[in-house]
């Protein structure tokens, strides 16, 4: 199906809805055919594909100029997700306020896996950090060492990950919904561009942060405005 058969505006705000709410394709499809709007789930899963990435790609570079000092301690940790009948690591990392630092899947939990998540972030932080914190799994020492430098402090704790640990609910929730993923690139893609999404639409600055209602409404609907227009511009 087209997409010059549908604006622009509807398109975002579907792809939209499909990143930040526990929604399946046919969900989505069937919300806007209430609204006397008619297109099938598989059009929905081509604009994902075609803008999710794009998304995901802008969000990641307007938050790597972001600074402060919670951005230099990191708290890094996996967890799991069927793709194709497999279970599969999602690394992910937030930093000291809570603020997401990076996401990757991959195929394998080992050294090669741990360096590439590190690489990984460092690129999308643009920073190294003073401290890592992980829990006991042995590839790590040596891959902060390694990508990182020596002069990164290590911090084994399982404890000081618990914010972390509760973090994952979020994507958990999602795949939870979807039934899992059909290939690992659809997704990786659907995971990173999840985690960005979210992370932009986050109006606490810090963990455990009280927010107004008041403010929340005003800052999300700032911030969802802000993902629509670059979904519309992809």
């Amino acid at each position: 199906m087209s997409r010059a058969q549908y604006p622009s505006d509807i398109i975002a705000l579907v792809v939209l809805w499909r990143l930040r709410y526990r929604l399946t394709l046919r969900d989505l499809a069937e919300m806007f055919l209430l609204r006397g709007i008619v297109f099938s789930h598989e059009a929905v899963r081509e604009w994902e594909v075609k803008l999710a990435q794009a998304l995901a790609a802008e969000l990641r570079q307007r938050r790597r100029a972001k600074g402060g000092p919670g951005r230099r301690s990191w708290h890094v940790d996996e967890t799991y997700l069927k793709v194709c009948g497999r279970w599969c690591y999602l690394y992910r990392a937030i930093d000291r306020n809570g603020d997401l630092v990076d996401t990757k899947l991959s195929e394998h939990r080992d050294m090669a896996a741990a360096k590439a998540f590190f690489r990984s972030a460092s690129l999308a932080t643009g920073i190294v950090p003073d401290q890592v914190t992980t829990d006991g799994h042995g590839s790590y020492p040596r891959a902060i060492r390694s990508t990182l430098g020596k002069h990164v402090a290590h911090r084994r704790s399982a404890y000081m990950n618990d914010g972390l640990e509760q973090d994952h609910r979020g994507i958990k929730g999602q795949v939870r919904c979807m039934l899992g993923f059909k290939s690992f690139t659809s997704a990786e893609r659907f995971c990173r561009s999840y985690d960005e999404l979210r992370n932009h639409l986050r109006p606490r600055i810090l963990h455990c942060q009280h927010v107004p209602a008041s403010r929340r409404r005003t800052f999300q609907s700032h911030r969802a405005t802000t993902a629509r227009a670059i979904l519309e511009a992809g």
